[in-house]
C-alpha cells in the first residue's frame, strides 16, 4: 500500500503480472492506497511481490502489506 495514484502505477502492474505470469487484480483505494490481489506459481509471486514493493521508477511506495488469501482463480490480470 502508498500512494501511488496518478503515476500509472497500475497499468505498469498489470504489465509486470502479465511479464511473471500472474493473475488477479489490481485496483485504487479511496484512501489512496493500491490493493492488490494475485495468484501465481510461488517463485513468481515472490518477484513480483518484490516488484511492487518498488513499483515503477517514478512511483513513491511507502508501506507494502502482504496477506495470505483463499487460493482463487483468475484467467488473466486485471485493472479495476
Amino acid at each position: 500500500m502508498g500512494r501511488v495514484q496518478g503515476v500509472g502505477f497500475r497499468y505498469y502492474t498489470k504489465k509486470k503480472a502479465i511479464e511473471f505470469t500472474i493473475s488477479g487484480f489490481v485496483q485504487n483505494k479511496p484512501d489512496g492506497s493500491v490493493y492488490i490481489e494475485a495468484t501465481g506459481e510461488a517463485i513468481d509471486i515472490e518477484t513480483f511481490a518484490d516488484w511492487c514493493k518498488q513499483g515503477p521508477s517514478w512511483a513513491r511506495v511507502n508501506d507494502f502489506l502482504r496477506n495470505d488469501l483463499p487460493l482463487k482463480e483468475w484467467n488473466r490480470f486485471e485493472i479495476n
